[in-house]
């Protein structure tokens, strides 16, 4: 099985400013999305490096955020632009973890002498995890939380990764997945979680692909790294606020030292 297969959505305001993947930072060799939104610019949900940096960042279901905590999203951008390995890195986030709204954080290095993937949780344990080899599911709650779209998410995932498919008919069968509307409600544990949410909301919000009015899923991404460091980055992305409308691209390159 290749090294990394990653597919993720991305739940925002359909109106929140952002610009699509590309290739940014001083030598462009930083691939993401990025936040536009003003005081948050710059901030990212999901990116990897040319040299196999990868973070990734879900928000945690809470009821009142505080509107002055720091902007989540620099803790994707600054580990991406940083030297810090991705564990060190994550035990230092840890350590001013009290200055965010909930959030779960992975991190990997993917490198020639090993692969490692990392989770912190801000709501959960005060030290960050290396994750073994595996498949995990991450949602709005802590890492495995079995929320019923977090384990029909994972069902499918894991049904979709046994085909042995090729790469690109494995990126167009997660997308699949991942624009899967089917409300897993009642869900007790993710209500109580989310018990600051109306009922119309928490039912939207337990499908894997989610819609409600002027927030859902607003990006699919899928990240393949196969053996001979060749990395896949697939992005479709919602165009104009408008869920019929979408544009998908696609990057191709091999990993470097």
């Amino acid at each position: 099985m290749d090294p990394l297969i990653l597919a993720a959505n991305r739940d925002e305001l359909y109106n929140r400013p952002s610009k699509a993947a590309d290739f940014w930072g001083s030598s462009k060799e930083i691939l993401s999305g990025l936040d536009l939104e003003e005081g948050k610019e710059g901030g990212s949900w999901l990116g990897i490096t040319k040299r196999g940096k990868l973070a990734a960042l879900t928000n945690y279901l809470e009821g009142r955020p505080n509107p002055d905590a720091q902007g989540r999203g620099f803790l994707v951008s600054n580990f991406l632009t940083d030297s810090l390995d991705s564990f060190s890195y994550l035990r230092k986030v840890a350590s001013e973890g009290h200055l965010y709204n909930g959030f779960n954080l992975l991190t990997a290095d993917f490198r020639a002498s090993e692969d490692t993937v990392c989770y912190y949780g801000n709501k959960g344990s005060p030290e960050p995890i290396r994750l073994k080899a595996g498949i995990y599911a991450l949602s709005n709650s802590l890492l495995e939380t079995p929320w019923r779209k977090l384990q029909h998410g994972k069902r499918r995932f894991t049904s979709v990764v046994d085909k042995t498919l090729p790469s690109d008919g494995l990126v167009q069968e997660l997308l699949h997945v991942l624009n899967d509307e089917e409300l897993n409600s009642p869900d007790p544990m993710q209500e109580s979680q989310g018990v600051a949410y109306s009922k119309a909301m928490l039912q939207a919000l337990s499908a894997v692909c989610v819609r409600s009015p002027g927030y859902g899923t607003r990006a699919n991404t899928v990240i393949l790294i196969d053996s001979e460091d060749n990395v896949s980055f697939t992005e479709r992305t919602m165009l104009n606020c408008d869920v019929t409308q979408w544009s998908t691209q696609s990057f191709h390159f091999k990993l470097r030292e």
